[in-house]
């Protein structure tokens, strides 16, 4: 019998693949699909594109045909309490949060690696296209990018403790998603073609305000839109609603176009200005996960990610008192958006990273 491992099952056949490969690794597999929120979570009878009953049955019906046994772990109230309470609090407080950070976090890498050492499992899996290895010479635990540069998710998993790497397995770090589908094809797996998710997962139609406004029960109030110089220039439809850098959507026909600069929770005010304004070259983020160094002594060249679909910068990184990071770019970078995930790289594996606070 080979070493426990519990999989995050979705439906998709990055997943399902990922099953396969452990097999035959010799892995004694579980697979688990994770029930993260009710209908009631969403809106009542609202389509989704991801996480449901159709997905939960094709997950069940890959276990079945590699001979696995499958179970449903409910952790709605723990998705609830963190993901979607993260998510809500910070658009009221004028930040942009990342939910699927928050849920590896708390989830996937959190709740599940608990569950799963409570059943005496050694490792959890998910079908994330990155890598862990182990540097000899440090004997730090470290998270690398996935080989498919097109598909890598390392941004998402910058948060991961050591203690969290040394028990986690991304069977699908070394290949590519052609190569995926190429096996879910060959051993005839229901979901070869099916499409991947680009959504979130608790608001598939992308509209966050509404989803926020349902959770609260409440409008987002609506308020001015001002300057530089507090002068108002017109109403916005709901604090909410705009994310720094915003162009479309104002509503305000003024030329040169003005873009949201920032947001005040407590007047509700929403500062507009030009897109030179957008660009710094500094940054500063709080909650800072160091992977690959324990903590730098000082100043450190790293290439640096404010968001997941950019190509990274050049920059140095000095460790804060107090956890925090002080990120300095060789280039001016635009819209760096507080609440977002700034992930530190140097070549191929993940420094560290942490929240965006300005």
């Amino acid at each position: 019998m080979g070493q426990s491992v519990y999989l995050g099952m979705s439906g998709g056949v990055d997943s399902s693949v990922s099953a396969l490969l452990l097999q035959q690794a010799g892995y004694d597999v579980s697979g688990v699909n994770l029930r993260l929120f009710h209908n009631e979570d969403i809106g009542e009878g609202r389509e989704k594109t991801c996480c449901s009953l159709a997905d939960a049955e094709d997950a069940r019906a890959v276990a079945a045909r590699l001979g696995i046994p499958f179970y449903v772990f409910d952790f709605s109230g723990v998705f609830r309490e963190t993901v979607i309470a993260d998510f809500v609090s910070e658009y009221e407080a004028g930040r942009t949060p990342n939910p699927c950070v928050v849920c590896n976090r708390a989830v996937k890498f959190g709740a599940l690696l608990q569950r799963v050492r409570t059943l005496h499992g050694e490792y959890v899996a998910t079908g994330h296209y990155a890598r862990v290895e182990r540097d000899e010479d440090t004997g730090r635990w470290l998270l690398k990018r996935g080989a498919d540069r097109s598909k890598d998710q390392s941004y998402f998993l910058y948060m991961l403790t050591q203690e969290q790497l040394s028990h986690t397995l991304f069977p699908l770090g070394g290949l590519y998603k052609t190569q995926v589908r190429a096996l879910a094809e060959e051993h005839g797996l229901v979901n070869a073609r099916k499409r991947d998710s680009q959504d979130i997962c608790f608001a598939p139609d992308g509209d966050y305000a509404a989803f926020i406004e349902r959770t609260t029960g409440r409008p987002s109030p609506a308020g001015d839109f001002v300057d530089g110089e507090g002068r108002v220039l017109g109403r916005h439809k709901g604090f909410i609603r705009y994310t720094r850098g915003q162009h479309k959507g104002l509503g305000l026909s003024v030329e040169p176009p003005l873009y949201v600069l920032d947001k005040d929770p407590e007047t509700g005010a929403i500062r507009l200005g030009q897109d030179g304004e957008l660009w710094t070259r500094t940054l500063t983020a709080k909650d800072v996960n160091w992977i690959s160094v324990s903590e730098p002594g000082g100043p450190m060249r790293v290439t640096a990610k404010t968001r997941y679909s950019q190509r990274e910068a050049t920059a140095v990184a000095e460790p804060l008192p107090g956890g925090g990071l002080r990120l300095t770019f060789d280039e001016p970078q635009r819209a760096v958006t507080p609440g977002q995930a700034v992930v530190l790289y140097d070549g191929e594996t993940v420094v560290g990273g942490g929240t965006i606070e300005r």
